[in-house]
């Protein structure tokens, strides 16, 4: 019997993407994926796609040593299964020279590896996978503008995520992504605006701008500032969340953020990485502030809105890091009384200053990241109670594990969690907390 040529096409035009790490990386997958299905191919899951796509992550060791276990379990599969095409993305394979060859070595079947700057070409590898070619890589010097893709999002998604700009100025001695990433490339804000309209205009209700830095946004005349207020004018209900900002934003553009946290659409949350309380551990990680210079803006910006949501990321165990920097650490926690903190026990990456330097012993480490966990941990039974009998508006995002329990956000991007709601996700509902428990915010429809 000869084969349906309708079946085998389909087949071949079946794809399924893979992503690890943080929402650049997912926007790149949306990229990819937007591009696949302009051209006719079919998103499908692992077992029925002819071609696979592994978008990577390298920031931290614990995520590249989960990433390699499953290319090698790929590799596996790929003997067993040689029709299929297996490409190879993300930053991994360009965080350090000799990183492509270990991945190479890893999966050496693989279809094609590319780089960040070679996504756009992803139906044009697949079609010379498809006509024979194996081994392909690409690694394109040529920035691209990835706010530029108008990204037809499946019915009923409500996030949409935008980059701004990829890359930084930076020269942080413990970061491998910049290898990866590069220089600075902002992009264009009538790219920005239009792509994030045409989501909008799909039905999107919760927009995250995102970059290694949205603060050190510029293109032409246009400041991080003034491309929020274009983004916050655009006729449509939503929140608007400003994706990570290093501290060093802080002390010369403080303004830039306190205009853009009074406007109606833009979620009053502050993402800023401190990683130490030490000056000298921060001149180690060629950070480019001292304590001292953002206190005096984060003072400001508590009393400017008191129920502003403060996130932060620190670094525990970096080398040279004493008892007394750690207690540094620590003091400054307590006085910056962060809602949401990102705790990473140090560990050495490939191509960075910080791999050479002496390293401290991983019990003394854990033993730091535990101590601080449990410090923010009980922070939280007091932190959250402002909260209690706030009224205002809620968006719906999605169901939790519990029966009739959905999960949304408010302006300051609390979670707040609502029973026996059954109404429809993406809906802005007016809401009082009756109670809070640790991160949660638990509270009632109001009823009009």
């Amino acid at each position: 019997m000869e084969p349906n040529l309708n079946e085998s096409i389909s087949k071949i035009k079946t794809f399924y993407i893979e992503t690890y790490g943080c929402a650049a990386n997912k926007a790149d997958s949306y990229v990819m994926e937007h591009l696949l299905r302009k051209s006719g191919y079919i998103r499908t899951d692992f077992k029925q796609a002819h071609f696979i796509i592994i978008n990577t992550c390298g920031v931290k060791q614990q995520t590249e040593n989960k990433i390699k276990a499953r290319l090698r379990k790929l590799y596996e599969n790929s003997l067993n299964h040689p029709e299929k095409k297996f490409v190879i993305a993300g930053c991994l394979p360009f965080i350090a020279p000799n990183y492509l060859k270990k991945i190479q070595n890893i999966f050496p079947t693989y279809s094609a590896i590319i780089d960040l700057n070679s996504i756009e070409k992803i139906v044009e590898i697949f079609e010379l996978l498809e006509n024979g070619r194996k081994n392909l890589l690409y690694i394109s010097n040529k920035k691209i503008d990835k706010s530029k893709y108008k990204i037809k999002h499946p019915r009923g998604k409500i996030t949409g995520i935008i980059p701004i700009s990829e890359g930084c100025f930076g020269a942080c001695s413990y970061c491998c992504v910049k290898n990866a990433r590069g220089r600075l490339k902002c992009y264009n804000p009538q790219n920005i605006i239009k792509t994030i309209e045409y989501q909008l205009e799909q039905g999107i209700k919760q927009i995250y701008l995102t970059s290694q830095d949205c603060g050190i946004y510029e293109f032409d005349s246009t400041q991080l500032g003034d491309l929020i207020e274009k983004i916050n004018n655009l006729p449509f209900q939503f929140f608007l969340r400003i994706g990570m900002i290093n501290p060093s934003f802080l002390i010369n553009n403080l303004k830039q953020l306190i205009n853009a946290f009074k406007l109606e659409k833009v979620y009053q949350f502050l993402h800023v990485p401190i990683q130490s309380g030490s000056n000298k551990i921060l001149r180690k990680m060629k950070r480019t502030y001292l304590i001292k210079d953002i206190i005096r803006p984060l003072d400001q910006l508590r009393k400017e809105f008191p129920y502003l949501t403060i996130s932060t990321d620190v670094i525990c165990g970096f080398p040279g890091e004493s008892e007394y920097d750690f207690y540094q650490t620590i003091n400054f926690i307590k006085w910056l009384r962060p809602e949401i903190l990102n705790i990473s026990q140090f560990t050495t990456r490939p191509g960075t200053k910080a791999k050479k330097m002496k390293q401290l012993n991983s019990k003394t480490i854990k033993n730091r990241s535990t101590r601080l966990s449990s410090l923010f941990r009980k922070s939280l039974d007091f932190l959250n109670q402002k909260w209690k009998g706030w009224q205002g508006r809620v968006l719906i995002l999605h169901k939790t594990m519990m029966k009739n329990q959905v999960f949304g956000r408010n302006f300051a991007y609390k979670n707040v969690l609502i029973d026996n709601y059954t109404g429809s996700f993406g809906k802005f509902v007016d809401v009082k907390i009756s109670k809070v428990n640790g991160f949660n915010l638990y509270g009632k429809i109001i009823e009009k």
